[in-house]
């Protein structure tokens, strides 16, 4: 099912797609990008993020997630491509008590991380994830699998599907029309695979993909 916790913050954040491509070497960003490590999070802005620090504006989306999906302290939730754990933090500011356990293939970002969540990170993939069947009660993952080659989308989606028990939601880059599809690869440094909303919904129908998901669009 569609449902979309994410395009309101997604939105707040100015985007030059133009400076994007002319302001640094956009091939040279990308080398550096796909690394993930310091300038993925902390380099140049035309790199990627350009300072990834915790300012609290994940928490409203933390506490629609937890009411969306009824969550209590006693639920477990997996972040796939967590980066700091700054989402992962806010669920456990909405729900104290509640365990989170964060993936991501950048040490760099894990030993960045939230020092309050520490204990909660594990470097990994979405390809083959290190948990038994139906092992969390809610499985995201926001904005990451996009990085995955085609080849490797199926058993990334059929992962998050083996490893929940009841929910998950899922976060990809789309386009709608051609404006959006150039702003996305002016703007990209790390994508394999970018798709219409329709073609991601293909890919959820072949993988056997049955949880929540949402798209964001470069406007």
């Amino acid at each position: 099912m569609y449902v979309d916790f994410i395009t309101s913050l997604h939105k707040k954040t100015s985007r030059d797609y133009i400076d994007r491509v002319t302001g640094y070497p956009k091939a040279e960003a990308a080398k550096k990008a796909r690394l993930f490590e310091y300038d993925y999070w902390d380099g140049d802005r035309n790199i990627c993020y350009g300072g990834y620090h915790y300012d609290g504006r994940h928490y409203p989306i933390a506490q629609a997630m937890v009411h969306h999906y009824n969550l209590t302290k006693d639920s477990s939730i997996l972040d796939i491509g967590c980066g700091k754990g700054f989402l992962l933090y806010e669920f456990t500011q909405v729900l104290p008590g509640i365990t989170v356990v964060g993936l991501d293939v950048s040490d760099y970002a894990l030993h960045k991380g939230k020092d309050e969540i520490q204990g909660s990170f594990i470097r990994g993939d979405a390809v083959s994830l290190p948990y038994r069947d139906e092992s969390f009660d809610l499985v995201i993952s926001i904005t990451t699998l996009h990085n995955l080659f085609c080849f490797q989308m199926a058993e990334a989606l059929k992962e998050i599907q083996r490893v929940t028990k009841d929910h998950a939601y899922v976060v990809m880059e789309s386009y709608r029309n051609e404006e959006e599809k150039v702003n996305l690869l002016y703007w990209q440094v790390t994508c394999e695979c970018f798709f219409t909303p329709a073609e991601w919904e293909w890919w959820f129908h072949q993988s056997g993909y049955s949880g929540d998901y949402s798209f964001i669009y470069f406007e």
